[in-house]
């Protein structure tokens, strides 16, 4: 039976479709992170671990798992400064192809409460007849016990080098469970596995994590080079535990080794969130498969992509949504193979400055967790200007200068090389081991998408820019935006703008991505808070950006999971457009719109379908317990006047922070639904039978920038 794509879908197979006839090879990996919207439990608002999250994580798992062929795996997650041990880190493990890895027992998240736990004799059984498999491939083999858990322990190698006669020779070989000791500062490492001495160890899930599924086997495995020796290691083990008849398995230990051919999707914590780590795509349409699969399992799971707020105010999970190019392999990586996308792709994100701010979160700016190299210090900003030049000169360049050219740019204003809006700290990092030199650059300037044709759509703008820049070389001068970066592109007026103009160029080189994922690029539900019409004109009220400052000292809070910054700044971008074809030829030039008492200064724009006025407007919403300005109240509510020379009547706006009667809410909304009706009283409505008879007066001039009024200075 034929299967009938939607739009968006035939879009994005014409968006594969024209890469793949210009031979570029362009994988695309994401981060969706997930949260509780209905809990303000600490593990839902701002810590990484907490007692329903890894539960919730293990659902999204057995959805995802749904597909046979693949393998559930447990293994060391990562460990940040201040946690005692490394965080849990459940995984997927499959093949491209289809064909399965795995022939052993489920693990019990798939399989569903046991009917009979397996006895000790059984897990007896399975340590001797893994051995016995081990040693039928030719790999010399040991059995031997010890005091520490897991007790049980089998060393075998691929050579026909010898193996330690008396295991307590070698302190290594008693080593505790991988999960109960914190990771090396330089890293997890299989010493052992390094010299070609393999360890696994087995012993009951349970006895060393105190966690509830009882007597459950558990096989903690090393780290593995290859794939191939890695799926044959999964075949033994399989073996063993069939013939041992151990109805469950859990498979733990190292991260597993992957390549082209594997799809590895892993679901770990972070604060706020379940972050799912999608395993590389090398096409959009597979992306869209597996991110669908996603958001549908978070959503079985019980989890969101957004939250909303007791006011109706819609954010995303609080995680963000970062997207990572590459290749199917480092050295087939299109940063590496094209040396000059690197440093093209730095000047483009530069002067298009809605490739940072249009999809971002509500947190933007140099204390976030993606500025922009340009909102570093000048002296940064003229040294990046060098550093590109630099490579201009070099013909063919090196991953390692690549790398040693660029990286010490692409870090935050305290030198955190994670915290910025393009990653390379896996290009070609020689300080991360295992995974520095991956030929990857994450572009972490998103917020978590509401939706996984989102997330697509963002993926393939991704993929246009990299391929249009691999072939029409891009050298221009970086911009230096100045203030006019903060000030100008905090409204979305002007980062649509900017991003039609990035749009347009992708179709004068054949690479245009299509009406519809243009349609779910340009959405504005992110930003819209309301809209009224009078008469021939229609007043847009959009929330812009703000760029919310650090309180404290950069490098001081390096070792925290979130920074104090003073929020409660706020900007608005007003706009006033034509209703209709035959009103877009009249001027905007008369109307007057009053803020609080002063006039609005509205900067005329022109467009293809008519005049747009339009200003942005700053203000403080809440004075908070600690921050700046300690003198400084709360301004709002904001309060608008529309009137028109000609007109008798005027429209009176109050835009209210919280509910306009005052009191609490019942509770979080319900639902989106509810959450639009709570900001829909929010944004009140009146019509006055009397204009006012004078013009409100200008704002003074220590309140004005080119594109917006600061409240906060009157």
């Amino acid at each position: 039976m034929q299967t009938i794509l939607s739009a968006f879908d035939q879009a994005i197979r014409t968006h594969d479709d024209l890469l793949k006839r210009r031979g570029l090879a362009i994988w695309i990996g994401a981060e969706p992170t997930f949260t509780d919207r209905r809990s303000e439990a600490p593990e839902w608002l701002y810590n990484a671990l907490g007692p329903t999250k890894e539960a919730r994580a293990r659902r999204m798992l057995t959805d995802l798992a749904q597909t046979a062929g693949g393998v559930m795996l447990r293994t060391l997650g990562r460990q940040y400064p201040k946690e005692e041990l490394p965080r849990w880190n459940l995984g997927l493990y499959q093949r491209r192809d289809g064909r399965p890895v795995w022939s052993g027992p489920p693990d019990p998240l798939a399989n569903g409460p046991l009917d009979a736990a397996p006895s000790p004799d059984q897990l007896d059984e399975f340590w001797a007849q893994l051995a016995q498999r081990l040693g039928a491939r030719g790999w010399p083999t040991l059995l031997f016990s010890v005091e520490a858990s897991p007790k049980l322990r089998v060393v075998f190698r691929r050579d026909n080098l010898p193996l330690l006669a008396n295991p307590a020779r070698d302190p290594r070989l008693a080593r505790p469970s991988l999960h109960g000791q914190p990771i090396p500062p330089q890293g997890p490492r299989d010493d052992l596995a390094e010299q070609g001495t393999f360890l696994l160890a087995i012993d009951w899930f349970d006895s060393r994590t105190g966690a509830s599924e009882p007597m459950v086997p558990c096989i903690e495995l090393p780290a593995c080079g290859d794939v191939e020796f890695f799926l044959n290691l999964l075949e033994v083990i399989g073996e063993a535990a069939r013939i041992a008849k151990l109805p469950t398995l859990v498979l733990a230990g190292f991260p597993p080794p992957v390549d082209a051919s594997i799809a590895w999707t892993t679901l770990t914590p972070d604060p706020a969130v379940v972050e799912a780590n999608m395993a590389p795509a090398p096409d959009i349409a597979t992306f869209l498969n597996e991110s669908r699969a996603s958001f549908a399992a978070a959503s079985v799971a019980g989890l969101a992509p957004y939250r909303l707020h007791y006011n109706g105010q819609i954010t995303d999970s609080g995680g963000g949504g970062q997207l990572t190019l590459g290749g199917p392999n480092p050295d087939s990586s299109p940063f590496l193979s094209y040396p000059h996308l690197l440093p093209a792709l730095i000047g483009y994100f530069n002067r298009h400055p809605a490739l940072s701010f249009y999809f971002a979160g509500d947190f933007v700016g140099n204390s976030s967790q993606a500025p922009r190299p340009d909102e570093r210090t000048t002296d940064i900003f003229e040294e990046l200007a060098l550093a590109l030049a630099l490579l201009k000169h070099q013909r063919n360049p090196t991953p390692d200068l690549l790398w040693q050219s660029l990286s010490p740019f692409l870090a935050d204003p305290a030198g955190n090389t994670h915290r910025t809006e393009l990653n390379i700290e896996k290009l070609w990092n020689p300080y991360l081991p295992g995974r520095g030199r991956l030929g990857l650059v994450e572009f972490r300037a998103f917020r978590m998408p509401p939706t996984p044709e989102r997330l697509a759509a963002l993926a393939a703008l991704l993929r246009a820019i990299a391929a249009m820049l691999i072939q029409t070389p891009d050298h221009p001068e970086l911009v230096h935006w100045g203030r006019e970066l903060h000030d100008r592109f905090a409204l979305p007026y002007y980062l649509r703008a900017d991003l039609w103009e990035v749009l347009d160029e992708l179709a004068s080189v054949g690479l245009g991505l299509g009406q519809p994922l243009i349609e779910e690029l340009l959405d504005e539900s992110y930003y819209r808070l309301g809209e009224v019409e009078f008469d021939d004109c229609r007043l847009i009220v959009r929330r812009g950006l703000e760029f919310w400052p650090l309180l404290g000292d950069a490098a001081s809070q390096e070792h925290g999971h979130s920074r104090l910054v003073d929020a409660s700044t706020a900007r608005l971008e007003i706009s006033l457009r034509p209703r209709h074809e035959a009103a877009a030829r009249r001027t905007l030039a008369d109307w007057q719109l009053a803020v609080n008492g002063y006039r609005l200064p509205l900067r005329r724009e022109d467009e293809l379908d008519g005049e747009t006025r339009v200003f942005g407007l700053r203000y403080r919403r809440f004075k908070p317990w600690i921050g700046l300005h300690p003198s400084l109240e709360a301004q709002g509510p904001i309060e608008l006047t529309l009137s028109h020379p000609s007109q008798s009547e005027a429209l009176w706006i109050t835009l209210h922070e919280w509910r306009p009667q005052g009191g609490g809410y019942d509770g979080l909304p319900h639902d989106l639904a509810d959450a639009a009706a709570r900001r829909a009283e929010r944004f009140a409505i009146k019509r006055l039978d009397t204009a006012p008879t004078s013009p409100s007066p200008e704002p003074p001039s220590a309140a004005l920038t080119p594109y917006c009024l600061d409240l906060r200075r009157l």
